[in-house]
């Protein structure tokens, strides 16, 4: 049972990142770290590898490395930060970081803000991105603000090509921190075919659904799920 709904809610987060370029972490981390505490980060980093690799080759032709070199350089800093944070934080405090984890990225989804990706804009959303990826699987928002009102091609090819570089870091230091083993890779394996069909869904669906009910949905969710994991730490 449990692993049913892991794989489901894999599935669906996986929908909504084909979609919008990010949003499986969000979706994902709150529920599944209340199914297994083991699943975050390594199984769902694992999982949004994967998921990353499928939409970067979709949209090969719409990446911009030169842009994203300076995301990846201060990825480096805020991922082993990341990974030092998960030695010293308990399961408990854990969740409370996972839940304001997406409630901050639901705020800044939900903000009218606007950012230029500057050298520097880029730098600082690719620190907050491996200090937030590595500790809690949920990087993507600092790069969604920064790349939102690019075309939406654009974000879903950029967007995939610095996850796939940023979970092959996360997984590195996880490993280093002794949160990446055979156990992480168990939880991971019935999650990818759920990872796989709903980006195949998503690709054959996307006409059919209107972008903006898809993310108000989606940050629903998500406060929910925030919400809850914030919750449980005072029960």
């Amino acid at each position: 049972m449990e692993i049913a709904i892991a794989v489901a809610v894999i599935f669906v987060g996986s929908f909504v990142q084909s979609s919008i370029g990010f949003g499986l972490a969000i979706i994902a981390a709150p529920l599944l770290f209340f199914i297994d505490p083991a699943y975050v980060p390594a199984p769902i980093t694992i999982s949004a590898l994967t998921l990353s690799l499928a939409n970067a080759a979709k949209h090969w032709h719409s990446i911009s490395f030169e842009g994203l070199k300076f995301a990846i350089i201060g990825r480096v800093p805020g991922t082993i930060s990341g990974g030092l944070l998960l030695l010293w934080i308990d399961q408990r405090a854990l969740a409370l970081w996972l839940g304001l984890s997406v409630l901050v990225a639901v705020g800044l989804s939900l903000a009218n803000v606007v950012l230029k990706p500057t050298k520097a804009a880029l730098f600082s959303a690719g620190f907050l991105s491996g200090f937030m990826g590595t500790s809690s699987s949920i990087g993507g928002p600092p790069m969604a603000l920064v790349l939102q009102h690019q075309a939406n091609d654009f974000i879903r090819a950029n967007m995939a090509a610095f996850f796939v570089v940023s979970c092959l870091m996360s997984l590195t230091m996880l490993f280093s921190v002794d949160r990446f083993g055979w156990r992480e890779i168990q939880l991971a394996l019935p999650l990818m075919p759920a990872t796989l069909t709903g980006y195949w869904v998503a690709m054959r669906s996307l006409h059919l659904i209107s972008h903006q009910n898809l993310r108000r949905a989606s940050l629903l969710l998500c406060m929910v799920a925030g919400s809850t994991a914030v919750a449980s730490y005072w029960l």
